[in-house]
């Protein structure tokens, strides 16, 4: 029973009798059902343009929040990574301080040490001296020595050359002895000065003591500002993880709203082809019977070419989708393609003269796949992809929400609403009427006929 019908039969349950003949009573009734279904219609149109205004908002709102989730997780990678390089830092900071603490206590032993040196440097030194004594009073001797050779005469010719060689023996002992204590005196205040460097006198360290503690110092300061840097990165990462959760949880609640909205929106896409159906005149009228006359004719021809067999079944549903090699978007073609280049012209672009307000007129498959679309939107692509998105739209597969709805509906007639994207942040409000096409029985896709409120 049809919407106009319940109406008029509500009308008779809940009104008394007139006393009046009852045929004027019923086309009174009628009147008055026509006038509520009238404004029904309207008051459905009007709620399905806000309802389409709502959810594109919130899909545009959910999308923000989704960006922005994804943004915030990419900050808290970020700043975990900078944690992780301070804490880094601060071990190895440790790790030198350390070090330092290392260096500081072999510079020590290494101090004794050379003081060790310093003493057996001394001891070699005394024991050239006690050499070059010994030298000298080796040389009186054999000086001696040659003295009573001479007085020996011939006898004492022999003694008198070993008493030269020992002569000779001693200078050149002596001379060795000075050259050690002056290599040794050279060595030793060269030795002590090193060590006076290396170690620390009482309450006056040495210059590289203070090379030490200038060195230790820079690595506390340098573990100091990363162990605070540690500590602030840290809270910074606990606030950033909270803000993110949050921002996720508002991203996810208008994902959720959203779905809820298109709910909405099929709710009252469902009201307007309610009274659409129920044969009173409305704005869309003339549009539902131009998309089953235009849908009419396709089917018709599409089952002609079948019949006659210039075109297969097989063929004619073809969804094996080949991509046009170097096409950005990416276009695709079917082994029907070329067919519908040639039969959906005639159809399809005397459509866009309806109305002004039509957008678009084009036949899909059930799959959203758009093979032949008006000679407007079916320029050659060049190379800027955004150029091609809004001009190269033929060959094309429109699986979104509306695009695959109005391909899949089945119904004699599918209406959605939706905001058109028209770049810029700009937006239409549009009305999708689609009326299926079947071939044989089977369903091969939709006519979609787009136009603005």
């Amino acid at each position: 029973m049809s919407l106009s019908s319940r109406l008029l039969m509500f009308r008779r349950e809940a009104k008394p009798t007139p006393a009046a003949p009852a045929e004027p009573a019923l086309r009174s009734d009628e009147t008055l059902a026509m006038r509520a279904i009238h404004a029904f219609a309207s008051k459905a149109g009007g709620l399905g343009k806000e309802s389409a205004q709502l959810a594109g908002a919130i899909d545009d709102l959910a999308a923000m929040a989704e960006r922005q989730a994804a943004d915030f997780q990419r900050v808290v990678a970020r700043v975990e990574s900078m944690v992780a390089a301070n804490r880094a830092i601060t071990q190895a900071t440790q790790g030198s301080a350390a070090a330092v603490e290392h260096a500081r206590t072999t510079v020590g032993k290494v101090a004794d040490g050379v003081g060790g040196v310093v003493d057996t440097l001394r001891e070699v030194a005394g024991a050239a001296q006690n050499i070059t004594q010994i030298a000298l009073q080796t040389r009186l001797v054999a000086f001696n020595a040659s003295v009573e050779a001479k007085r020996a005469g011939e006898a004492g010719r022999g003694f008198s050359v070993v008493a030269d060689a020992v002569k000779d023996l001693a200078a050149k002992v002596e001379e060795s002895s000075k050259l050690i204590m002056s290599t040794v005196t050279q060595l030793d205040t060269r030795i002590e000065a090193l060590s006076a460097e290396i170690r620390a006198d009482a309450g006056k360290p040495s210059a590289f003591q203070k090379a030490l503690q200038n060195i230790e110092a820079g690595v506390q300061s340098v573990s100091t500002a990363a162990e605070q840097n540690l500590a602030e990165c840290a809270a910074v990462s606990r606030d950033v993880s909270q803000l993110s959760g949050e921002v996720d949880h508002t991203a996810r609640s208008l994902r959720a709203a959203s779905t809820r909205t298109q709910g909405f929106l099929q709710l009252s896409e469902s009201l307007i082809e309610t009274t659409a159906e129920c044969g009173v005149q409305t704005e869309d009228t003339p549009y539902i019977n131009a998309a089953r006359d235009v849908a009419a004719k396709i089917t018709a021809q599409m089952e002609e070419a079948v019949a006659s067999g210039r075109l297969s079944m097989a063929q004619l549903f073809d969804d094996k989708y080949q991509p046009v090699a170097g096409s950005n978007p990416q276009q695709v073609t079917t082994a029907f393609t070329s067919f519908t280049d040639e039969i959906l012209p005639p159809h399809q672009e005397p459509m866009l003269q309806l109305s002004d307000k039509v957008v678009f007129c084009a036949a899909v498959d059930r799959n959203g796949y758009l093979p032949t679309h008006n000679r407007k939107f079916s320029q050659p692509q060049g190379s800027d992809p955004v150029w091609n998105t809004a001009n190269c739209r033929n060959r094309r597969v429109f699986n979104d929400r509306t695009g695959l709805a109005a391909a899949r509906n089945t119904r004699p007639f599918l209406l959605q609403t939706y905001r058109r994207d028209m770049g810029g942040g700009n937006f239409v409000l549009m009305k999708d009427l689609s009326v299926p096409i079947v071939i044989q029985g089977k369903h091969w896709g939709a006519i979609r006929l787009a136009y603005k409120f």
